[in-house]
């Protein structure tokens, strides 16, 4: 049987401000049918990036797996919250990765008012 050799990785960008969006607080979640279960959790550099993959080559499976970016604790940090609730708090981005070597990206362009993602490279 090969060995798995892919990785995943993401970067938050702040669109609003122009900046990495340091100090971010991300959870890494497995999902398994309707089970949840807690893969890694890491806060972004300077960079807007977790300091090396948020699920390495020696973790890597494939399956169905959702990042959970605590966007509201930054825009709050930042400044940028505005009135409570806030509009966006915690964001889910649910994906799966189904190529055992492949690297998966998957970055998060933020502002308190909207976000986008998309599997980048």
């Amino acid at each position: 049987m090969a060995q798995d050799t892919g990785y995943l990785t993401t970067h938050v960008l702040d669109t609003a401000r122009g900046v990495p969006a340091a100090g971010m607080h991300i959870v890494l979640y497995r999902l398994d049918g309707t089970m949840r279960e807690v893969v890694a959790a890491k806060h972004t550099n300077s960079d807007g990036r977790t300091d090396g993959p948020i699920l390495p080559q020696a973790e890597f499976r494939t399956g169905v797996f959702e990042l959970l970016f605590h966007a509201g604790d930054y825009l709050r940090d930042t400044g940028q919250a505005g009135a409570e609730p806030l509009f966006l708090d915690e964001i889910p981005i649910r994906f799966g990765m189904s190529d055992p070597g492949a690297h998966y990206h998957v970055p998060l362009l933020l502002s308190p008012f909207s976000f986008s993602t998309y599997r980048g490279s």
